[in-house]
């Protein structure tokens, strides 16, 4: 086809569209409501470009609203609308307000200043619906409603479908009164009424204003002449915003929510707009044979599909079924070979019952041996007695060595079924995914749980993931929570569709278990192996490095994001060591977090990098810091520090001392116990050796520091096992900081679990 055709066919399509005569009988899906689903009604435009009821919009508002604090209470009153049973659309209404509550509970926290809250008001006011269409949820501003546009174009389409249907409905005239009211034929926009022939021309007479005024076919459908800007109510739209994707006024474009946003002009936007979609239906319309051949194929697919899932279902009901009688079979095997060995068993039993019922008086063996001591003759008596004495002495010999004919246990005929169970648990198909592996490098766990893991091999699309995850026990129980409720009974995340999920409200100081398993094609894998982590003992505590309270330029390098920071023993520290004639040394170099704890639990967790010269981390108070920062010679000696992994005689006398500040030394691949500690790692007697070897331990590859404030007390763990390496008592009379001291070349970085300072307890 050539360009010319192209363009005659195309401005074609055009003037079909703009005469309305494209059908629109088959288009009814599109003018269905995603929650009523009924057609639309006043439809909004969300921001997000889908289009919902404006009833349904406030229906939604509303139950979002319950749904967000009052809900519970509600509920449990038996007159509450809630109590009532819901019509369908309320009932999708209802599961979208919890999809999107549960979305939220593991989303970002709010705040007052937010939008959803009114300040100065007691309670929330809730402006975030979720959207029927894209699951997004969709802020709506202080404005709430009155922010939307009525989406005129699909209540004009919605308007003529309704049309169509009810052809053989007249519309009547407002004017007329029955029995005489006849048949509207013209419809005016500006008086928003119908009339017939008579009346139109009686209430819009030639040479007055009404004359001017706008009339269509018969109609129930008015709409307002003018779209109107919602956030300026007498200004008229009159351009578009390309940023937000909807009209604006110049209102908004001169000082408005859109004043540095990229607009076009209206008539321009319509061109553009009205062009690209009569191309794309162009298109489409092009392609009609094209679309039908594929309709043609997925019917096919749909009846081979049909087919070959009736015929695996009739295959695999066969292999159960010969499973069954293989099962059945055994069954009764094993059950006759109990049988005939408890028969064969009772048989010797009872006959023992019997020998012995004869050893008693006046009744068989000794009642016969009594008649026959009777007897007088004694060739008689000699011939009967040899005979009958043997038997005596057989009966005396079983009497003193009692032992039963047969075994009444039966453990040889034990069962064990478990190989066989785990097999049948793992019986599958051909097509089932295989197991993933949880990723430990990746994983982090503190009271929220990030959870990787890696799929196999076989490089096939899985449709999801499920999650699964059991607490093991922990030394701290939630307050609600009884002892032992809840431990080892596996939860299940919602499906997940990455290869990471977040699980929240993790117990602290507690050992969890996970698992995940992979599906596919409606057939989960096994279950990965399962992996353990046990959470700190308090919640994460989330900061940066600061830039500002006393950061040297000079031999700290902090990288953009502010987690890593780095020693690096250059010119300047050649420098100041050559200034220094004699007993020189040099100063450490302090960093500090831009988050202070003044109350409660934290922890944080970081790495030192193993090839670190010197590294001092933990905790110190401002007025601490402060001395430090001015005074930095002093304060920094290695003979002023209690801990600072030199063996001094300043150390014995200041230990005891609860001090505004706790350093534990690292450096060389080594962590260095402080002297006469004591701790879980290293003996009493080796912490107080003057051996400084007997109170080192190998860098973890995580380090972890439990501030408590409130009881004075910190802690450092190895973050990977949580096994606790020193505690000590540390003055919190004021502000207190992670405080980080560097020597040398030497390297840190924060857990991204702790610079992201996404988690809340």
């Amino acid at each position: 086809m050539s360009d010319s055709e192209d363009m005659t066919e195309f401005a074609s399509i055009v003037e079909r569209i703009e005469r309305g005569e494209v059908p629109i009988k088959n288009i009814e899906r599109e003018l269905i409501c995603p929650i009523c689903k009924e057609l639309f009604t006043h439809p909004l435009i969300l921001p997000c470009q889908h289009s919902v009821c404006h009833k349904c919009v406030r229906e939604l508002l509303m139950l979002n609203h319950e749904d967000s604090f009052d809900a519970g209470s509600e509920c449990s009153l038996p007159g509450s609308p809630r109590s009532r049973v819901p019509s369908p659309s309320m009932e999708r209404l209802d599961r979208l307000v919890r999809s999107a509550t549960v979305r939220r509970s593991f989303g970002s926290r709010g705040s007052i200043s937010s939008p959803g809250w009114r300040r100065g008001s007691v309670t929330p006011r809730v402006t975030t619906i979720p959207c029927p269409g894209c699951q997004h949820d969709i802020d709506l501003g202080e404005r709430g409603i009155s922010m939307l546009f009525r989406n005129f174009t699909l209540e004009n389409i919605v308007e003529r479908y309704r049309q169509a249907a009810r052809a053989a409905i007249a519309i009547m005239c407002n004017i007329c009164k029955p029995p005489q009211q006849q048949e509207a034929t013209k419809s005016c926009m500006d008086c928003k009424a119908s009339y017939c022939n008579e009346c139109f021309k009686l209430h819009h007479p030639w040479g007055t204003p009404k004359a001017q005024h706008e009339y269509v076919g018969p109609t129930t459908n008015f709409r307002p002449k003018v779209l109107m800007c919602p956030e300026h109510e007498m200004e008229k739209v009159n351009m578009y915003c390309e940023v937000c994707r909807r009209p604006v006024c110049h209102l908004c474009k001169l000082g408005g929510s859109h004043a540095n946003h990229k607009v076009t002009s209206m008539s321009s936007a319509y061109k553009i707009l009205k062009e690209k979609l009569a191309k794309s239906i162009h298109y489409l319309i092009s392609k009609e044979d094209q679309v039908r051949t594929q309709i043609t194929d997925l019917e096919l697919l749909i009846n081979q599909t049909e087919e070959n899932g009736q015929l695996a279902e009739r295959q695999a009901n066969e292999h159960f079924e010969h499973l069954f009688e293989t099962l059945q079979e055994r069954k009764s095997e094993m059950l006759r070979s109990i049988e005939q060995s408890r028969t064969r068993r009772l048989d010797h039993l009872k006959g023992q019952v019997e020998e012995y019922q004869g050893m008693l008086e006046n009744s068989g063996l000794v009642g016969y041996a009594q008649e026959v001591l009777k007897e007088t003759d004694q060739s008689c008596f000699v011939q009967t007695a040899k005979q009958l004495h043997v038997r005596i002495q057989k009966a005396t010999e079983s009497l003193r060595t009692f032992h039963p004919a047969a075994d009444p246990c039966f453990d040889e005929f034990a069962l064990d079924t478990s190989r066989e169970e785990t097999l049948l648990k793992e019986m599958c198909f051909g097509g089932v995914p295989d197991p993933p592996l949880i990723d430990l490098s990746n994983s982090r766990v503190y009271n929220e749980a990030s959870i990787c893991w890696r799929l196999s091999d076989d490089h096939l699309p899985t449709d999801h993931h499920m999650l699964e995850y059991r607490r093991l026990g922990g030394p701290s129980q939630s307050p609600t929570q009884e002892d032992g409720e809840d431990n080892g009974v596996w939860r299940a995340t919602d499906r997940v569709y990455s290869s990471s999920t977040v699980v929240c409200d993790m117990e602290p100081n507690s050992l969890y278990s996970f698992r995940v398993r992979s599906c596919r094609n409606s057939m989960f894998s096994p279950y990965s192996p399962e992996v353990t982590f046990h959470t700190p003992p308090a919640p994460a505590f989330g900061f940066l490095f600061s830039d500002k309270c006393g950061f040297s330029t000079e031999r700290l390098l902090l990288n953009k994001r502010r987690d890593t920071v780095e020693s690096v023993a250059g010119m300047a520290f050649l420098l100041a060591a050559e200034r220094v004639q004699t007993g020189s040394y040099i100063g450490l170099d302090y960093i500090i977090g831009d988050m202070g704890i003044s109350q409660g639990r934290h922890y944080w967790a970081f790495k030192v990098e193993p090839y670190s010269y010197m590294v001092k981390v933990g905790v110190a108070s401002d007025t601490k810091l402060l001395e430090w920062f001015h005074n930095p010679r002093d304060t920094s000696s290695p003979r002023y520090d209690h801990d600072s992994g030199h063996d001094s005689g300043s150390e014995d006398t200041c230990y005891e001392l609860s001090q505004p500040f706790t350093l534990l030394t690292m450096g060389m691949g080594k962590l260095f116990i402080p002297k006469g500690s004591s701790s879980s790692s290293v003996s009493t007697a080796n912490a107080a050796s003057g051996d400084p070897s007997n109170r080192m331990l190998p860098i973890p590859q995580r380090l972890g520091v439990c501030l408590d404030y409130d009881a004075c007390r910190v802690y450092f763990y190895d973050a990977d096992t949580m096994r606790c390496l020193y505690e000590r008592q540390v003055d919190c009379s004021g502000t207190m900081y992670p405080a980080f001291g560097l020597m040398g070349s030497g390297k840190v970085q924060l857990e991204e679990f702790i610079t992201t300072k996404k988690l809340t307890f």
